[in-house]
């Protein structure tokens, strides 16, 4: 899988739903995994040749983790600076939080907020106006079911969403890649392994496994399933999250 190959569905993804907009500074959310990692190529790359003239920093929330690799670390860096991107670290005590004084048995969802409230407040803080997170279409999928099986409610991200509060607008470029391509392409370039006590013991994990399970009899069902939620023409969830999107903004304008 090649970086241009990534680059037409998010470039797909971003015009459809008009991500990036001229003279934006887009922040990327770099855990250092493969989906932040490939996420920054991409827009990397779109950057030299994107109608809309934006600029671009990667952020990394360090949460206080131990048997993080430092030389991972330190090859990330390197990465960063060879894309002519500025590599930003902030430190947290996360996962001092949630591991040790509240000891959460299910830590994804609160760990997840704690570091979106983090990279907001720091993207804001180096002037971004965009936060761009490297969430794929395998993430939709999963995170639909999610809501299904443990909330009762049929739900899933939103490609963009506006943050009134603080003026930020989070943007999803990847939600029309599966992850097998993400595999297939990160495996060339450097990663920070998860260090994460709770990493492969989720319930994330749990329905990641169900939809490969299910894929075994009905091998076309993430796409099917991708396509339900994503198809103008279909049971399309994104139709509510764009109107609440367009309130927002209008609400504010007034």
């Amino acid at each position: 899988m090649t970086l241009q190959q990534l680059m037409s569905p998010a470039r797909r993804a971003i015009d459809d739903y008009k991500m990036i907009e001229d003279g934006d500074k887009v922040a990327v959310g770099l855990s250092g995994g493969k989906d932040s990692v490939t996420l920054l190529c991409i827009l990397a790359g779109m950057r030299r040749f994107y109608p809309n003239r934006f600029s671009l920093v990667a952020i990394n929330i360090d949460m206080g983790l131990k048997d993080v690799d430092q030389n991972e670390v330190e090859q990330m860096k390197e990465f960063c600076k060879s894309l002519d991107v500025e590599y930003i670290s902030e430190k947290t005590d996360i996962a001092q939080i949630i591991f040790e004084e509240r000891r959460e048995k299910n830590p994804c969802s609160l760990c997840a907020k704690m570091r979106r409230g983090a990279l907001i407040n720091t993207a804001i803080e180096h002037g971004c106006n965009k936060l761009a997170l490297g969430h794929h279409a395998d993430d939709l999928i999963e995170t639909l079911f999610l809501s299904m099986l443990y909330e009762g409610r049929l739900s899933t991200f939103s490609p963009i969403t506006y943050m009134s509060r603080t003026k930020m607008t989070v943007i999803r470029p990847m939600i029309y890649i599966p992850e097998k391509d993400i595999v297939g392409f990160a495996k060339n370039n450097p990663v920070i392994h998860n260090p994460c006590p709770a990493n492969k013991h989720t319930q994330r994990e749990y329905v990641k496994q169900l939809l490969n399970n299910i894929k075994k009899d009905v091998p076309i069902a993430k796409e099917r399933i991708h396509g339900a939620i994503t198809h103008p023409e279909r049971n399309n969830l994104f139709d509510t999250c764009m109107q609440k999107l367009n309130s927002s903004k209008n609400d504010e304008n007034k």
